[in-house]
């Protein structure tokens, strides 16, 4: 704690009161902001370790379906069947605000085949792996949305603590430091001016 720069006047005082109550009601705003993040940032959080526990699910049933296809298929065909992509995919990002934090949402918008390549040359295992990395790819999206959330998240989060903790340890305890030695400074000035008072009073009435 410490004292701020002030001069010890009544004006000064009922400044420094009005700041301490501004002070205070707004550490109790912050903190509740803080607690509504931190439960927002959780539930964030507890779907993101789903959605990666899925994602690592899918990628392995992917590869494991591509490399059961390519076991059928050589190297020339996968890439004569692959070499002519038609599908399309347009993502788009709409923000919105909650609790003062910017929060992603991503939306793809698809178009065409994904399966391009005709049945000959081709078996059902590709077709089967084709269809596990699409899936994949969108799950992919999902959880990068999630961590996007929560990264902003944090950061916002991170930025209210400091907030709450120079409220709570630094400027509210200097504020409320500084309006007891004010006021003890004006308690002295008027016990000092009331004793003046009386010894005049007292050397007036001995002249009497």
């Amino acid at each position: 704690m410490a004292l701020l720069n002030v001069n010890p006047t009544r004006m000064a005082l009922m400044d420094l009161k009005r700041r301490t109550k501004s002070a205070l009601r707004g550490h109790k705003l912050l903190k509740d902001k803080q607690d509504g993040l931190m439960q927002q940032f959780l539930s964030i959080i507890r779907n993101a370790k789903e959605l990666r526990s899925k994602v690592e699910n899918e990628i392995g049933e992917a590869f494991k379906k591509y490399l059961m296809a390519s076991a059928w298929l050589s190297d020339a065909e996968i890439e004569n069947a692959l070499s002519s992509p038609q599908a399309t995919s347009n993502l788009t990002v709409v923000t919105k605000n909650v609790m003062s934090v910017r929060i992603p949402e991503f939306t793809i918008k698809r178009e065409g085949n994904i399966k391009t390549y005709g049945y000959q040359g081709t078996n059902a295992l590709l077709d089967e792996a084709i269809g596990a990395f699409d899936t994949l790819f969108e799950t992919l999206v999902t959880l990068a949305q999630i961590e996007k959330q929560a990264e902003n998240m944090a950061i916002e989060l991170e930025t209210t603590r400091r907030r709450v903790n120079a409220l709570e340890h630094r400027m509210i305890p200097d504020l409320e430091e500084t309006v007891k030695y004010i006021q003890l400074k004006l308690d002295e000035a008027e016990r000092s001016a009331i004793i003046g008072t009386m010894k005049v009073k007292a050397s007036l009435e001995e002249k009497e």
